[in-house]
């Protein structure tokens, strides 16, 4: 594991904070927080002898809640909500991946063509090219009965 300089601010996902501070930094009450880790809503760190340590994260996490709840949306509704944000972010995730590795094909596809093209000797025959897409035109006549 890697030694932090003793005076740099922890990450997002330390879990520093005791259940008092994460309910006074999320406006909460400490039974809240442990009703909504009963839920599954969240899950915060553990010390070694079982105390809860949340992150800034499950900060953020908990004033989501808080906000969803005041608002009206009931606990069902905020974990359906959350759960599909989490789906949002994995999927958009995935689309980045696949977006880069398709332009890392198409990439590799110009190179390997390229090469191809300067491994040919220039041929003398006439080339005949197939219509672009979009400037071809089909006649059709309908027979004569």
């Amino acid at each position: 594991m890697r030694q932090r300089p003793p005076f740099e601010a922890p990450g997002p996902d330390a879990a520093v904070f005791v259940i008092s501070v994460a309910a006074e930094l999320s406006g909460l009450h400490p039974q809240t927080l442990r009703t909504y880790e009963r839920m599954g809503l969240i899950t915060p760190g553990r010390t070694g002898g079982g105390g809860r340590r949340y992150s800034h994260r499950d900060i953020e996490r908990l004033r989501e809640i808080a906000d969803l709840t005041s608002s009206g949306i009931g606990i069902e509704g905020v974990r359906r909500i959350l759960d599909l944000e989490n789906r949002i972010s994995a999927l958009s995730a995935r689309n980045a991946e696949l977006v880069a590795e398709l332009e890392a094909t198409r990439d590799a596809l110009r190179q390997a063509l390229a090469a191809r093209r300067a491994d040919r000797p220039p041929s003398r025959l006439p080339v005949l090219r197939s219509p672009e897409p979009g400037q071809s035109m089909v006649v059709w006549r309908r027979g004569r009965a």
